[in-house]
């Protein structure tokens, strides 16, 4: 597992200087200090070993590190979006070359899809307790919901970090896409007295 781990990184390394279309297998060995035929032992082709590295992006923007204090749900939005645009803008080469891979590869784009999937399930079960605790508008469709906020979130953090949108500051579009969340839910009517900075 350790060489498994050192040849993800050795990957991620070339494929962020080279591209996947331009990396070579023997560079990735070669960063990695191991023999080709070590790359061979876990991945058939490189871009198998991306998508290994997209996996472990996922999990790291999908399972953030959050510090939030109490239980308010614009709160926990806020922060759960900041924690993803600063971990998009510091994959944002990755995140590019993920969109450019999954255009020419199905294991990339599959794993683009499955990464996706992920964001909206969880989003889909946060919405659903809101409106289990009646905070969140009840005519709302879940998994819809989530599926149209999380791809927001995601072109929005696109468009900023990759494509040159009109700004990449995280304070603005952290603001910006939490009173689109909440107002997208109706939780503002609730939280706007308290949230002037968000809602």
């Amino acid at each position: 597992m350790r060489t498994r781990a050192t040849l993800v990184d050795a990957a991620r390394t070339v494929f962020e200087r080279d591209g996947v279309v331009d990396a070579r297998i023997a560079d990735i060995a070669a960063e990695a200090g191991v023999a080709i035929g070590s790359f061979y032992t876990y991945f058939a082709r490189k871009e198998d070993a991306f998508v290994a590295v997209l996996a472990e992006l996922s999990e790291e923007m999908l399972h953030p590190r959050m510090d939030v204090a109490g239980d308010d749900p614009v709160a926990v939005i806020e922060a759960a979006n900041r924690a993803y645009l600063l971990a998009y803008r510091r994959n944002a080469r990755i995140m590019a070359l993920m969109e450019q891979m999954a255009a020419l590869d199905d294991g990339v784009a599959r794993a683009r899809r499955e990464r996706a999937e992920a964001f909206a399930t969880r989003n889909a079960r946060a919405i659903a307790r809101l409106q289990d605790r009646g905070l969140a508008d009840p005519e709302l469709d879940p998994v819809l919901a989530a599926s149209a906020i999380s791809w927001m979130v995601s072109r929005t953090a696109w468009q900023a970090f990759v494509g040159g949108g009109v700004t990449d500051d995280v304070p603005t579009l952290t603001r910006q896409l939490t009173r689109l969340w909440a107002n997208a839910l109706r939780l503002g009517d609730g939280y706007a007295a308290r949230r002037p900075d968000v809602l």
